[in-house]
């Protein structure tokens, strides 16, 4: 079984990659490569089988042919730029979000060996005048260009998996926390930073209200959501290959009753509150009442409580002293 993570650079991909090298299967096979591709070539990992880092721009189709091969069996395409920088920046983010998936499914359409592609994208996709509850099946009516990029990104997953190119698989991330790390450009950033700096001991700012509600997962079950994600079969997955990735609903108030539940009274202590009006606008476009039946039913699952994200991160993440 021979892997391409394209976004391999980043948190994500390279949990997965360890998750993957921790089994050493996937599919019911041994997994025989690993190839880690990002705009830069990204950390390995240590396993028990080649693990390979590369440069890849997808914006640029020479650059995924070299590694997209036939020898790839499974892709999973987590390379984006993230919210708040293609708002800023519609250009790279049409470049990336959009012209990138599209090298990536027309590279495997020319090679016709059809390997399983798994796409990260994001609960950005809802949006706008459309009734809650929303899920796998709710219109796509993004109001960030990101979202936008990111849902005709499902629908070239679902066309190219008609047409038999490759046999895809697209899920709707909710937002990840707690993220390790700094900070990046995404819009939902604050919602690991008011959890992470705090328990590392340092300040952290919150733009918006205690009670502002949204969908998260934490880096753990989001990784074991993509392993089981790209493991199923092409027959459950039907003529839809989309699904939300369940996750949970709560509070920005919620999240820091959390932290100091298992923490302590102190974390709690170094958030500030200062309003960001364009965070807050990009934020309050995004919906929170979200169903992932489809996918609970196939047997991924969510983080039975907060408290877990946060044990997670001081688990995995939490520098050392």
């Amino acid at each position: 079984m021979n892997i391409l993570i394209i976004g391999g650079g980043g948190v994500i991909g390279q949990k997965l990659a360890q998750s993957l090298a921790q089994t050493g299967t996937l599919r019911g096979q041994p997994i025989t490569r690993v190839t880690l591709a990002d705009i830069n070539p990204p950390p390995s990992v240590e396993a028990g089988f080649p693990v390979d880092t590369v440069a890849c721009d997808i914006a640029d189709a020479a650059s995924v042919n070299k590694v997209v091969t036939a020898e790839t069996d499974v892709i999973y395409l987590l390379a984006a730029i993230v919210s708040a920088h293609a708002e800023e920046d519609f250009e790279a983010g049409m470049n990336i979000n959009l012209f990138g998936t599209y090298n990536v499914l027309e590279r495997c359409r020319a090679l016709g060996t059809k390997p399983v592609v798994a796409f990260t994208s994001s609960i950005a996709i809802y949006g706008g005048d459309i009734p809650d509850p929303l899920g796998d099946l709710s219109y796509p009516n993004p109001q960030t260009s990101y979202g936008a990029q990111k849902a005709m990104g499902e629908i070239m997953i679902n066309d190219y998996s008609r047409k038999g190119f490759v046999d895809g698989r697209a899920f709707r991330l909710p937002t990840v926390s707690v993220r390790p790390g700094k900070p990046n450009r995404a819009a939902s950033s604050f919602m690991s930073s008011i959890l992470r700096e705090p328990l590392n001991g340092q300040e952290a700012v919150c733009p918006v209200d205690p009670d502002f509600l949204h969908y998260y997962i934490s880096p753990r079950k989001c990784i074991e959501n993509l392993v089981k994600g790209a493991e199923l079969l092409a027959d459950d997955l039907g003529m839809n290959r989309v699904m939300q990735m369940p996750g949970r609903t709560w509070s920005i108030a919620q999240l820091i009753e959390a932290m100091t539940n298992v923490a302590g009274d102190g974390p709690a202590k170094l958030i500030r509150w200062e309003a960001e009006p364009e965070i807050k606008r990009i934020v309050s476009g995004w919906r929170f009442d979200i169903h992932a039946d489809r996918a609970l039913s196939l047997g991924l699952s969510a983080d039975a409580s907060f408290e877990d994200n946060i044990r997670y991160y001081l688990e995995d993440d939490k520098p050392s002293a």
